[in-house]
């Protein structure tokens, strides 16, 4: 059975933020922790943290944009 389209698009969304925060979560890790190298490597977790953030903010409404013009 098909579910309306704003369910759908709404469980995209939740996805791709949920991906994008523990991008997020992720690069906060590495930069802060010993996870990949003792002392942590702020380069990497920063550029990381970043793209989480970005993946979780500006993917959606692209997302959308996208679905809405099928």
């Amino acid at each position: 059975m098909a579910q309306p389209d704003e369910a759908r698009i709404f469980m995209v969304y939740a996805i791709v933020r949920l991906i994008g925060l523990a991008t997020f979560l992720l690069g906060v890790a590495i930069a802060f922790s010993d996870l990949l190298q003792p002392g942590g490597w702020p380069l990497v977790g920063g550029l990381l943290a970043v793209v989480g953030v970005l993946d979780a903010v500006i993917a959606p409404p692209l997302i959308r944009r996208a679905m809405e013009k099928k």
